[in-house]
């Protein structure tokens, strides 16, 4: 279920290198989260990218947006 405002590419691939789930962002592509299971690096990679936008909107930085359009 997407949350609020969380409307960002998510894709939660294995790692062979680290023997762990990595949880990757298309938009945030200098973000990632290793976790043991997959729902683990799904739930640490939106709550890594709420954290940076929530950071980003109080210093009014600009923050990107979805790269698909919604229909």
């Amino acid at each position: 279920m997407a949350r609020p405002k969380d409307r960002y590419t998510y894709r939660v691939t294995w790692s062979y290198e680290d023997e762990e789930f990595v949880g990757l962002c298309a938009e945030f592509p200098s973000l990632s989260w290793l976790a043991s299971t997959h729902e683990a690096a799904l739930k640490g990679i939106r709550k890594i990218v709420a954290d940076i936008v929530s950071d980003m909107k109080s210093n009014k930085e600009p923050i990107p947006s979805n790269s698909y359009k919604t229909v």
